[in-house]
């Protein structure tokens, strides 16, 4: 009784495998790991351990009042612990986010003395993996797609539950 349904179920599953946003290829990188942004931590070997790639994440976890991160430009400035022309400071709170938009290498040091005894890091930063091709544009009305979501959500329940009670199910246009 049940495979009379089952052609029905099909199109509308794979019209909800359609409407699902596309998983993000992002990850976010906590400094240091467990240690976090502090003195005394290795973060020349850190990086070595992960591949960094274009809208990644590094996030920066440290000692409020204590630390700070600065991004250097270069690699003259990362080596001499230089802070006097910083593209990115930041000192406020207890935490940084840092996201990496383009491919290169960055640098990253604590201005507050401890560069000099190795609180800086710097990591190369790839392409993006290749992502598999986009599906259709979304619809500009974005009301309209949760609609045709939800619809597709209720008809699939609907012949599911017909299926497996062994009822006839139809879905009309």
């Amino acid at each position: 009784m049940a495979a009379p349904n089952l052609p029905l179920f099909l199109p509308v599953a794979f019209l909800l495998l359609a409407a699902a946003p596309a998983p993000s290829a992002a990850e976010k990188f906590v400094v240091g790991g467990k240690k976090n942004w502090a003195a005394n931590v290795n973060y020349t070997t850190w990086p070595d351990q992960y591949h960094f790639h274009v809208g990644d994440w590094l996030q920066f976890n440290y000692a409020r009042d204590m630390y700070d991160v600065v991004q250097v430009a270069d690699a003259a400035a990362y080596d001499k612990c230089d802070a006097s022309k910083p593209l990115v400071k930041y000192d406020r709170g207890r935490g940084f986010v840092f996201q990496l938009n383009h491919t290169g290498r960055y640098y990253f040091i604590c201005s507050r003395g401890y560069c000099w005894s190795g609180m800086k890091v710097t990591v190369l930063v790839e392409e993006s993996p290749a992502q598999p091709p986009h599906a259709a544009a979304p619809s500009p009305n974005a009301a309209a797609r949760h609609g045709v979501v939800a619809w597709a959500v209720a008809a699939a329940a609907a012949s599911l539950c017909a299926a497996v009670l062994g009822l006839p199910f139809a879905v009309w246009l």
